[in-house]
């Protein structure tokens, strides 16, 4: 599967450090390419729209997380949890079957991340009466 990973000029160097940690998984790297500012807006939209036409999995990094995950989610089809910790990440994917993750480069380090990622990518949505609830966000 493909994983489309992007932030802006405040994720960069995690962003980096995940790319480096995740190498032997697909991912694929969709901006920024170096600590030079740019809009968060901008890499949420080409993650969204690469996770939209593929459907697979993305990750998201900028200062705090809040802002690339409030650009992601004005996408259709797509449902961005801004993360903190692993707990929050496993529910993000268990009862909101999230298909993309925020993190905020000055909230959580870099060995946090790495948890973060691997509960992502190993946790199952449970289906049943979440279906239900995600529904009613279409």
């Amino acid at each position: 599967m493909q994983i489309y990973i992007g932030s802006d000029h405040a994720g960069y160097e995690l962003k980096e450090k995940i790319k480096e940690k995740f190498n032997t998984l697909n991912l694929i790297d969709c901006g920024c390419y170096s600590k030079d500012s740019v809009d968060y807006p901008d890499i949420a939209e080409n993650v969204c729209n690469k996770i939209i036409n593929n459907k697979s999995l993305g990750i998201l990094i900028c200062g705090t997380g809040i802002g690339i995950s409030i650009a992601a989610n004005k996408f259709n089809n797509i449902r961005c949890a801004l993360i903190h910790n692993t707990f929050t990440s496993s529910m993000a994917k268990k009862h909101n079957n999230a298909n993309v993750i925020a993190l905020g480069s000055k909230i959580i380090d870099e060995m946090e991340a790495y948890k973060i990622i691997n509960i992502f990518l190993n946790t199952d949505f449970e289906g049943g009466r979440h279906i239900t609830r995600l529904n009613k966000l279409k």
